[in-house]
């Protein structure tokens, strides 16, 4: 994954950029105070999908924890995010449910993350 850091291209500077992997992803969340945020599981999920974004798009990505933390969520359980998404009850009728309406990084028993909507 490429990111910028928090250079910017201010007065006709050029921004620095700067290869990540998935461990300074991590780290990233960490020094930003934002490791609770989500599983380590779903962390390395989300840099999957987002490293994809990035390789099926050609399009960099600008790495900003806080909006990330505020675009996605993780649920630890169907009945979790039931209390939050008007969902079916039914696991797969749930997943078919968010995959039609906002972008699905893991539906798994213990492990949903979803982008907010």
């Amino acid at each position: 994954m490429v990111v910028s850091l928090q250079l910017k291209q201010i007065n006709k500077r050029n921004i620095m950029k700067k290869t990540i992997t998935k461990n300074d992803f991590k780290r990233e969340f960490k020094e930003s105070n934002r490791e609770n945020q989500f599983s380590r599981y779903a962390l390395e999920k989300l840099f999957d999908s987002l490293e994809d974004y990035e390789e099926s798009t050609g399009e960099e990505i600008e790495l900003d924890v806080i909006a990330l933390c505020c675009e996605y969520t993780e649920f630890e359980s169907l009945e979790e995010l039931k209390r939050n998404y008007n969902v079916p009850e039914d696991f797969e009728e749930a997943r078919e449910y968010l995959e039609e309406r906002t972008q699905v990084i893991c539906f798994e028993e213990d492990c949903i993350l979803i982008q907010n909507y």
